[in-house]
């Protein structure tokens, strides 16, 4: 599949510096901030600095050295954050929206960590 990504989208813009951010972590493929519009009280996006649309695009054609370091930055937001359930918090959701049924506000592939309180069912049916 083709993917056509949008290079005047929000994170793309912050990833130029055109755009300030509350940076919690940067690493060389990875950029992670806290959300301008919070959820929860805990709410930090992790975005990869390459041009990915969407968490398939970005597992099926990000190096192996982007997908790793990606997630491992997402692993350390959570413990820096205090949230691991295994290691004492009170656990979080990570979540990933993609195109029009998913909800995904920007065309650039983010997960959401989300903290701090109870959040409730996942998705509630229709």
């Amino acid at each position: 599949m083709a993917y056509s990504y949008d290079d005047q989208n929000i994170f793309a813009k912050i990833l130029r510096g055109e755009i300030p951010n509350n940076t919690v972590l940067e690493t060389e493929h990875t950029l992670a901030f806290r959300d301008i519009a919070p959820k929860a009280p805990e709410h930090v996006l992790v975005i990869p600095k390459g041009a990915y649309v969407s968490f398939d695009h970005f597992c099926n054609a990000a190096s192996d050295a982007e997908i790793l370091d990606f997630h491992r930055t997402a692993g350390r937001i959570c413990t820096a954050l205090g949230v691991e359930p295994g290691e004492g918090g009170d656990g979080y959701r990570a979540i990933t929206n993609a195109g029009e049924n998913g909800v995904q506000e920007v065309p650039h592939f983010h997960l959401h960590i989300l903290a701090g309180r109870p959040l409730g069912p996942m998705v509630v049916m229709r």
